[in-house]
């Protein structure tokens, strides 16, 4: 037997005499479809028609019925579905008439063709888009989390471009110039020598508490511009062997300089 509805926990098999349906509820069924071709391929579905060959006056006929009631409801609703009206029609006269002479060897002109290809079309974009809304997403099915730990949060700090570094080599050149003497002699400069001094006096920092040292502290412009020179090669040797890294705390404020944090650069 089948059940026509449920009414609070109760089966209903016969409908009721004084039932009444307004005209309106029939817009519900007309505002499901998502376009003439939804309508077209629902239809097809329901009377277990094959897309390859439709049977164009039953699904004429149908199409029409459901698009009179649109018409005479929603008329601006109608517009598109009354398109596709015209063109059901045109196809349904066209295979009346007596069939063209075959194009080619084995082909023959169908006026459906053109429909067809477009159900197939839509009907796999629907199933395309069918699938995609079938996976979950993020807001509907799901909610992303985010949790901190402030032990693993490390501070960022910016980069030091060499346009940077230029400039505070700079204003050590400008001081040393400053204290500029002329002395002749002899004088042997070591970069490997300035490189211990450099780490020493960042370690002495590291132990202090500190951590690390201003750019301008590591060089002395009493020594003369040739050790300033080797001192800032020293520097740059130990930065590029990841002894030594030279950072800020924030964009344009001043450079300094601290032994290098092995577990960062095992990170990168």
């Amino acid at each position: 037997m089948r059940h026509l509805a449920r009414v609070q926990g109760q089966l209903w098999t016969d409908l009721p005499v004084d039932l009444y349906i307004p005209p309106d509820a029939l817009e519900v069924i007309l505002e499901a479809f998502e376009g003439p071709l939804d309508l077209l391929l629902w239809l097809i579905r329901r009377n277990n028609l094959n897309v390859l060959d439709i049977n164009m006056a039953a699904l004429t006929r149908q199409y029409m019925d459901y698009v009179e009631v649109m018409r005479r409801k929603r008329l601006e609703l109608a517009a598109e579905y009354l398109v596709m009206a015209a063109m059901l029609i045109e196809i349904k006269s066209r295979m009346l008439l007596p069939r063209p002479e075959k194009l080619e060897e084995g082909e023959e002109h169908d006026p459906r063709a053109e429909l067809v290809r477009r159900l197939l079309e839509y009907e796999q974009t629907k199933l395309a888009a069918k699938n995609l809304d079938a996976l979950p997403q993020l807001g509907r099915d799901f909610q992303a989390v985010s949790i901190f730990v402030p032990q693993l949060a490390a501070k960022r700090l910016p980069l030091v471009n060499p346009q940077d570094l230029m400039e505070a080599w700079g204003a050590i050149l400008r001081r040393a110039s400053m204290n500029r003497h002329h002395r002749i002699g002899r004088q042997e400069l070591s970069v490997r020598e300035h490189m211990s001094r450099i780490l020493k006096l960042l370690q002495g920092a590291a132990q202090a508490g500190s951590g690390r040292l201003p750019f301008a502290a590591l060089f002395d412009p009493a020594d003369g511009r040739s050790a300033l020179v080797v001192a800032f090669l020293a520097l740059l040797e130990l930065v590029r062997e990841r002894l030594v890294d030279i950072v800020q705390n924030e964009p344009f404020a001043p450079i300094h300089a601290q032994i290098a944090i092995l577990e960062h650069h095992a990170d990168a």
